[in-house]
């Protein structure tokens, strides 16, 4: 029996066909919305040479603007993604506790941070509490506030992806923990998280891209972002759309390639044995049986 997650059915013949017209038509109509883009930029003269050459010759655009901001945005979303999962490991197995009480807080917890727009967290953190505290220096506080708002965002979300990536694993997996000797708790951090993060890795993947470009709300609270970096080069060259534009194509470029390492990523996982595999009549890996039954001893 495989214990493989099918999280929807395998389209088939006239799904098939269904999904490739949807994506020619979509092709075609995204390439039409391009035309009408680039003819009215020409229109508005926004095409002109003169306002994408600093973009090539003049190495103070990257140096002292576009690279910064990538800099600063690189940043809060590499601390927002460590605290966020920290965050969301944490929530996500106390939503799945046995104790109603801890259960029922950790519920309360992530769905409040999931129902409140992140820009708003973001400028209550920022007016609210760092730009008028010691706890961090005024050119720190930017930064402290949209980390902040992310993580418990995103760390919500998380924690919610954690939660549904367990309960969409078969039974038999709790079942056989349980059957061997171990805990429930043992059983979700021993055979039911592995598998649950793995099964839950694109969506998971998802998340940090969303929080790669929510990172352009610290616009807002003047965090030194990509996005400032782009209206700040804008204002100084004159050439505005232009430096949106570029600034985009980075976020593509970025987003592109870290849901590429994710899919590698993946692959590894499974190929390691780490992720969903064949299991026996019980409904459990045998990699999973082998380490639960060496946690069992060590109790």
């Amino acid at each position: 029996m495989s214990s493989e997650i099918v999280l929807f059915d395998a389209p088939g013949p006239k799904a098939r066909r269904r999904h490739a017209i949807l994506t020619v038509v979509g092709i075609v109509i995204a390439l039409a919305i391009a035309w009408l883009v680039l003819r009215k930029m020409g229109e508005a003269n926004q095409l002109e040479k003169s306002l994408w050459t600093p973009f090539v010759t003049d190495p103070e655009v990257w140096t002292q603007y576009l690279l910064t901001g990538l800099w600063g945005t690189i940043k809060a979303a590499a601390l927002s993604v460590v605290f966020a999962g920290i965050f969301g490991l944490v929530f996500g197995m106390g939503r799945l506790s046995g104790n109603r009480w801890i259960s029922g807080l950790c519920g309360a917890v992530v769905e409040f941070f999931r129902s409140v727009p992140v820009l708003i967290m973001m400028v209550f953190a920022y007016f609210g509490y760092f730009a008028t505290s010691d706890l961090v220096s005024a050119s720190t506080a930017p930064l402290a506030s949209v980390v902040l708002a992310l993580t418990l965002y995103n760390g919500s979300v998380i924690a919610e992806l954690v939660r549904s990536g367990v309960f969409s694993l078969p039974s038999g997996q709790r079942e056989a923990g349980l059957s061997i000797g171990l805990s429930p708790s043992q059983t979700l951090r021993s055979i039911q998280l592995p598998q649950a993060l793995t099964a839950m890795l694109p969506a998971l993947v998802g998340q940090l891209v969303v929080v790669l470009k929510d990172t352009a709300l610290g616009v807002v609270i003047t965090y030194p972002e990509l996005l400032n970096a782009a209206k700040t080069l804008g204002s100084a060259y004159a050439n505005t759309v232009p430096a949106y534009i570029v600034a985009a194509l980075i976020f593509i470029v970025i987003n592109y390639a870290l849901t590429r390492v994710a899919a590698a990523v993946e692959r590894w996982l499974k190929s390691r044995g780490q992720g969903p595999q064949k299991a026996g009549p019980a409904g459990i890996t045998a990699a999973a049986v082998a380490e639960a039954e060496s946690a069992s001893h060590g109790h």
